[in-house]
């Protein structure tokens, strides 16, 4: 079985405050796009022949051990309740830039965790499987659902909205600088905005450049200011609204479709136009 899972942007992102397990209350909309990786899950019919988990990889490059990749922990969850659960061969051609705010991690695993659902026949409903994904990571339940949605908690509480771009197009730029997330936490001040996103998103896209914001933009600018010349040639190019998504490093911009996109940046740069 083969899937194409892709992965998010963030149109705003508010920290609101900081929770008594550490963790962090944010607001956030999720929008997917149709920048993908290719995931294979195939039945691993001679395990006894293979590895402890055999995944492979291709495409960029990707760190940390097996053992951490969220294709691997989704399977070992469903396995605990499953345990029936055919062996597996998983492999990842990896395109989504690696750590770098669009969700490319957690769309893997919440894609495993469906395509394990549906190549075993475990017939687990939506709502269990967005329970299985939460206990994956933050980012995983929207890739369970996909559409774009309103976010709360620490983003993994959902709520489907009303909102089509696909009348614009989106150039994501990735300058390839690794931005750690923890540390971005760290140096925001939470704060209760004047104007709660589910509002502002209700605006039309050309008024967003005021209104929409990503409260990680100040500090991450302020320490890497090749991130902060992304966001401004983009709007340079002609962007209707141009923000970094998550604690970046990427940026994206929205365009009109009929708006010819020059742009410059270093050979070295991940540069995609995508007509969504």
């Amino acid at each position: 079985m083969i899937a194409y899972p892709n992965c998010k942007i963030n149109l705003g992102l508010h920290i609101l405050e900081k929770r008594a397990d550490g963790y962090h209350n944010l607001e956030t909309i999720f929008y997917p796009i149709s920048l993908s990786d290719i995931l294979e899950i195939i039945e691993n019919k001679n395990p006894e022949n293979s590895p402890s988990f055999p995944l492979s990889t291709s495409g960029l490059p990707i760190q940390g051990n097996i053992s951490s990749n969220l294709c691997v922990k989704a399977y070992k969850l469903l396995k605990k309740d499953f345990p029936k659960m055919p062996w597996v061969r998983v492999h990842i051609h990896k395109i989504i830039p690696i750590g770098a705010g669009l969700g490319g991690g957690s769309s893997n695993g919440a894609f495993a965790l469906k395509m394990y659902n549906e190549l075993f026949d475990l017939k687990i409903p939506q709502e269990k499987l967005l329970e299985y994904a939460a206990v994956l990571g933050s980012d995983c339940p929207f890739f369970i659902l996909n559409k774009p949605c309103y976010a709360t908690g620490r983003g993994e509480m959902l709520n489907e909205i009303s909102l089509d771009l696909s009348g614009y197009k989106f150039v994501v730029v990735n300058p390839g600088i690794y931005i750690n997330t923890g540390d971005a936490f760290r140096d925001i001040v939470p704060a209760i905005p004047e104007q709660r996103l589910t509002a502002i998103i209700q605006a039309p896209v050309a008024d967003w450049k005021e209104l929409l914001v990503n409260d990680f933009e100040r500090s991450i600018f302020r320490k890497f200011p090749e991130v902060a010349a992304v966001k401004q040639q983009l709007y340079n190019a002609g962007a209707v609204y141009a923000s970094m998504s998550g604690s970046g490093s990427t940026v994206f911009g929205i365009f009109k479709k009929e708006i010819p996109v020059q742009l410059s940046f270093p050979e070295n740069y991940f540069v995609k136009e995508l007509n969504n």
